[in-house]
């Protein structure tokens, strides 16, 4: 039983980066220019969330936002790349964005 436990509590650590929440958008400096809710610097993420609703390759398009920077969707301001986050944190934060209704 003790090693079931520790096996379980090791494979949830491993899979922890590749989890998203709020606290992976703040630790990954996302809230310095986006909120859930508001506009910031950048659109709120529910907003993301509405444009980006109907379309099946969304994940991808905003992991790659993520990770490369983008420009000209939200205005003539530019989203930086995010050196900081890798390519599973970028899916995943992607992914949650999009959960964000």
């Amino acid at each position: 039983m003790k090693r079931t436990l520790i096996t379980l509590a090791l494979a949830l650590s491993a899979a922890a980066p590749a989890m998203a929440d709020l606290a992976l958008a703040k630790a990954k400096n996302c809230m310095a220019c986006h909120a859930v809710d508001k506009k910031l610097v950048g659109p709120s993420f529910k907003d993301v969330a509405a444009k980006y609703a109907s379309q099946k390759d969304a994940t991808d398009k905003l992991a790659a936002k993520i990770l490369k920077g983008g420009g000209g969707v939200w205005g003539p301001l530019p989203m930086p790349a995010n050196p900081s986050v890798n390519d599973a944190e970028s899916k995943a934060l992607a992914a949650w964005v999009l959960q964000q209704k």
